[in-house]
């Protein structure tokens, strides 16, 4: 039922900055918990950062201090900011957003390239 769309993936330069951009659709965004994962080549993908309804954050100890995620429920739409990007940060990032206990959804993923 839930829809999601993601933009703003590129070719970046180490210790530059990025801002990814996740549109929602079919559902009631403002009650879901939204989050953005990542998948390097060859690696697992894991949780990058995650925002509640009421605007608690968690970010992987990776990111902390870099990467920043926010949502604004007026326009369905949550963001993750990543400042400082390295190597590390090269990766299909993708947005995810958990409508109940046992339920998510998954956009497609858009590519983040950090490279010299």
């Amino acid at each position: 039922q839930v829809q999601l769309v993601e933009s703003g993936g590129g070719l970046v330069q180490p210790g530059e900055s990025l801002t990814l951009s996740c549109a929602a659709s079919g559902g009631i965004f403002s009650n879901y918990i939204m989050g953005w994962y990542r998948q390097a080549p060859g690696k697992q993908r894991e949780l990058v950062a995650s925002i509640t309804s009421g605007g608690s954050t968690n970010y992987a100890d990776s990111v902390k201090g870099r990467f920043t995620i926010s949502r604004d429920n007026a326009k369905n739409t949550v963001y993750l900011q990543m400042n400082s990007l390295n190597a590390e940060g090269t990766a299909v990032y993708y947005c995810n957003a958990k409508v109940r206990l046992h339920t998510r959804y998954w956009g497609r993923g858009t590519q983040v390239t950090v490279s010299s």
